[in-house]
């Protein structure tokens, strides 16, 4: 049986680049936009790993408020929420699409699971119009924590109705294999970035989502 491929959504699925322009005209460098978000997910992280809980736009919001104070800009209200709620509206990678249809076309269930809220994740689907490829569009905000944290994986296993080894999590971050990986599932890594060294190879890595359906679809075989 072939496993379920569950992906990530932002940097996976939607390019974060697409924010650059704003970036680079608010802070006069595109490449701050790199560093809010890493910024976010070390808050994502540390409330999770010390047992607290905050949303992926609250995330967000407090690494743009910490980004300002590094950069020494001061940022418009109207500035902020138009970053804050360009996450809504990010374009595919440009290969996404044809990926997705190749994957479903040869027989797999489809689904994400991404941090941002529920509202946020379909919102995100819906405006790049690939709603119809998914069969449920899922948000660790159910479970209240965040990944890489076992927990959303395993409720993205319950909610798809298989055990967590018949589930696949595609991403373009080292830290949501390893989760994956660490929670009982498979995983694919889509190289986007480097692979961190101290976490273990899914059996799947490509350079874009192209070549890890590729991947997938000859290891499911």
């Amino acid at each position: 049986m072939k496993r379920v491929c569950v992906f990530d959504v932002n940097e996976t699925l939607l390019d974060l680049a697409a924010l650059d322009p704003l970036f680079e005209r608010v802070f006069g460098d595109a490449g701050v936009r790199r560093l809010w978000f890493n910024q976010m997910l070390q808050s994502a992280f540390v409330a999770t790993m010390t047992d607290a809980y905050v949303t992926f736009g609250e995330a967000a919001a407090g690494a743009l408020r910490m980004t300002e104070e590094r950069q020494g800009v001061e940022v418009s209200d109207e500035d902020r929420q138009e970053i804050l709620t360009g996450l809504r509206s990010l374009p595919p990678h440009p290969e996404v699409p044809d990926s997705l249809d190749r994957l479903r076309d040869a027989g797999f269930r489809l689904a994400t699971l991404t941090n941002s809220t529920q509202e946020v994740a379909e919102a995100q689907i819906e405006n790049v119009g690939l709603t119809d490829r998914f069969e449920q569009i899922l948000s660790a905000d159910t479970a209240k924590r965040l990944k890489p944290a076992p927990a959303p994986y395993r409720m993205a296993a319950r909610a798809l109705e298989i055990p967590e080894h018949e589930m696949r999590l595609v991403a373009a971050h080292a830290w949501d294999v390893a989760g994956a990986l660490r929670a009982g599932c498979a995983a694919a890594f889509i190289a986007r970035q480097p692979f961190d060294p101290l976490v273990e190879e899914p059996d799947v890595i490509g350079a874009d989502l192209a070549e890890v359906a590729d991947g997938i679809i000859a290891a499911e075989e």
